[in-house]
């Protein structure tokens, strides 16, 4: 039986580290891995079935934030219907801690694990960390 991963990656370094990490799993793992999720072309090369490309998060600017929210909160909320759905035996976010923390919180509260790879810098992304 697969190991069975759903990804998300916010931006290209994460989808460099993601792709390093699939690699590392099927070379590490004695059953196939399946990965799915949001991803770049370095998983994508690594295998990742993709979902959504990962520049879709890669959002900067407080007009530009505020212009896509509804496409980001949208396909968050697409994201974790699909893997509630297809539940993964492992959901990885990959930094981009405004997108994945939240997914994160409700695939974990459906009892899924989740682990999200690359803190934050120094744990400053919020006040008062």
């Amino acid at each position: 039986m697969a190991l069975r991963i759903g990804i998300v990656a916010g931006e290209l370094s994460g989808d460099q580290l993601g792709g390093a990490l699939i690699r590392s799993l099927r070379q590490q793992s004695d059953r196939p891995v399946r990965v799915e999720g949001v991803a770049g072309p370095r998983m994508v090369g690594a295998g990742a079935r993709p979902l959504a490309d990962c520049g879709e998060l890669a959002v900067m600017g407080l007009t530009e934030v505020i212009r896509h929210v509804p496409r980001l909160m949208r396909l968050r909320r697409e994201l974790a219907e699909h893997f509630l759905r297809n539940r993964p035996d492992v959901f990885i976010g990959i930094d981009a801690p405004d997108f994945t923390l939240g997914l994160e919180r409700r695939l974990r509260a459906a009892g899924i694990p989740t682990v999200h790879y690359v803190s934050p810098s120094v744990w400053a992304w919020r006040q008062g960390r």
